[in-house]
């Protein structure tokens, strides 16, 4: 009976990404909704707006944003495996992510750092360089 009038009373949308897993702490959860990062069915909303089953929230992780679609709602915090069933993201999202990933990965911005550091007769080859 308890079940029930828990999902009736339903869980407030910071208390939900902390559940599944995408903030450490609930104050973090609350900050991102707070702060316009987080969006529920493509609109800000506030940290008490209650979750329903079906909704869509995007959430920003790293350099990404995931467009997800909530399957079960839930306020206690399980394991990564479980708080995995409680969302799934969206096919346009995951293809999004791979490319923006690709991209990253072919672009100079992000290039991998040098072997070793210069030594002195390098390091004095670059100053002169760059005061050509």
């Amino acid at each position: 009976m308890q079940k029930n009038s828990e999902e009736n009373k339903g869980v407030r949308l910071d208390k939900w990404l902390w559940a599944a897993r995408f903030y450490k702490t609930r104050s973090m959860a609350r900050d991102a909704v707070q702060s316009g990062k987080v969006q529920y069915n493509g609109q800000r909303s506030k940290p008490g707006k209650i979750v329903d089953l079906g909704a869509s929230i995007k959430v920003p992780q790293g350099f990404d944003l995931k467009d997800l679609i909530v399957l079960q709602v839930k306020e206690q915090r399980l394991g990564a495996p479980l708080a995995q069933l409680m969302y799934q993201e969206t096919q346009a999202s995951e293809k999004l992510r791979a490319s923006n990933e690709e991209a990253r990965k072919l672009s100079a911005f992000h290039s991998p750092k040098p072997d070793h550091r210069p030594d002195k007769k390098q390091r004095r080859q670059i100053i002169q360089f760059k005061h050509q």
